[in-house]
């Protein structure tokens, strides 16, 4: 007897559509085209993936944890990144152009209403920060060390990830985008939406939904904390480490603090030694520096002595 050949596979598509490919016909009953209109666009005919409404809900917070944590992992693993340095300050610091042109502005504004005791504050604040204008150059320079020290363009074994925004985190990201480097910036969705800077990555800028899950990202990858002169939102991520570090939460990483002179006014860490409320060892911590090349080799003495590398895989 002849062997038989096995059947074909199927088609991609049926020659003959299925009875479920078809509408019910207007001959059989004329509402029907309006009913099942009605039924496809009811929100519960979505699919649940593509159903934002549904997604939003308080008792799917745990789904959209889970993927605001996901998407960056994947992205952060299949581009190579297994090291970071956290850089964080003030958005409101500028590059010196535009310091010098905002203090113009302030002034210009003064003369011509001089009796505005407002305006007068508000111009001595813009002097105080076109001064921090220093700073931008520090963190420029900071990101150009870091990312002239990997192997070449396409390596990100050590990468500067920054907040993704204006100020001192545009100026780390630009370093890097100075000298050829990757960078990697995370944003957040805010109520009134913010710009990443220019100088990330494209396919290493994220955003998320929940300060968490950023969070969880600075330091997941982290092997140093630099901290410039900022507000609210670089004292959360500087305490935030130092929490985590002080509690051996995390394994502990060098954390610098630039501009002396500022962090000494703006915290006063002796006060709280004296006080009783943190241990002399919790001071040290961190320290403190001022330029780029001094951040630098103190990141690299503190791994050094720590007997790591900030290049384990070389």
């Amino acid at each position: 007897m002849a062997a038989r050949k096995p059947p074909l596979p199927p088609a991609a598509q049926r020659v003959r559509p299925l009875p479920e490919q078809r509408p019910k016909p207007v001959s059989d009953d004329p509402t029907a085209p309006q009913r099942v209109a009605a039924i496809m666009s009811s929100p519960s005919y979505r699919i649940a993936d593509q159903d934002p409404d549904f997604l939003r809900l308080d008792e799917n917070r745990g789904l959209r944890l889970h993927v605001d944590y996901l998407k960056p992992e994947m992205l952060l693993r299949q581009h190579g990144v297994q090291h970071t340095i956290v850089v964080f300050g003030g958005t409101r610091i500028h590059e010196a152009t535009a310091a010098a042109r905002e203090l113009d502005e302030h002034r210009a504004a003064l003369a011509a209403d001089p009796g505005n005791a407002e305006l007068a504050r508000q111009l001595a604040v813009a002097e105080r920060r076109a001064a921090k204008a220093r700073y931008y150059d520090v963190a420029r320079e900071f990101g150009q060390l870091v990312g002239r020290s990997g192997a070449g363009p396409q390596d990100c074994s050590l990468v500067v990830m920054t907040g993704g925004g204006p100020g001192i985190m545009e100026a780390a990201n630009r370093g890097a985008f100075d000298v050829g480097a990757k960078s990697v910036g995370l944003n957040i969705s805010l109520p009134r939406e913010q710009y990443p800077n220019p100088y990330i990555t494209p396919e290493l800028c994220f955003r998320f939904h929940y300060f968490a899950l950023r969070k969880l990202h600075f330091l997941q990858r982290a092997w140093a904390l630099v901290a410039f002169p900022g507000g609210y939102g670089t004292f959360d991520e500087l305490f935030e480490t130092l929490t985590l570090i002080q509690t051996r939460k995390i394994h502990p990483v060098p954390v610098v603090l630039v501009g002396e002179s500022y962090w000494r006014r703006a915290v006063d860490f002796d006060f709280l030694v004296d006080e009783g409320v943190i241990d002399p060892e919790d001071r040290d911590l961190f320290w403190y520096a001022e330029t780029a090349q001094e951040i630098w080799d103190g990141i690299l003495r503190w791994h050094e002595h720590n007997g790591g590398s900030l290049f384990p895989c070389v």
